[in-house]
């Protein structure tokens, strides 16, 4: 199963609502490890060396950082990006849906924007 990590931003309706459907999830949050208030490339950093795929809601910023990490040869363990427009049902059926249907093995370099 994948594990992640949610940005500190991230609609914790949403973790919650996800949880509930899915106790087992690994999921830790930015602010539980000591990076509240860390920048988007040290969290990405952190994220890449964890295995762990980032939830977040900053659709600019974490973005940049990340194709900037590629471009500079270095990896990142995977992002998916949630609008915080998107109807909170919505994201949890879809998270729940890449959580069944994907691994770490096919997030890595990769960005998934929701809706699928």
């Amino acid at each position: 199963m994948i594990s992640f990590v949610v940005d500190e931003d991230f609609d914790n309706r949403i973790l919650r609502g996800l949880l509930r459907r899915l106790s087992d999830v690994d999921i830790v949050r930015v602010q539980d490890i000591h990076l509240s208030g860390a920048d988007d490339r040290t969290i990405l950093e952190w994220a890449d060396q964890q295995h762990r795929v980032l939830l977040t809601h900053d659709i600019s910023t974490m973005t940049y950082h990340a194709y900037e990490r590629l471009q500079a040869g270095q990896s990142i363990a995977g992002i998916v990006e949630v609008p915080q427009s998107m109807p909170i049902g919505q994201a949890i059926e879809d998270l729940l849906t890449v959580i069944a249907c994907t691994s770490l093995e096919e997030f890595r370099d990769q960005i998934l924007y929701l809706p699928l």
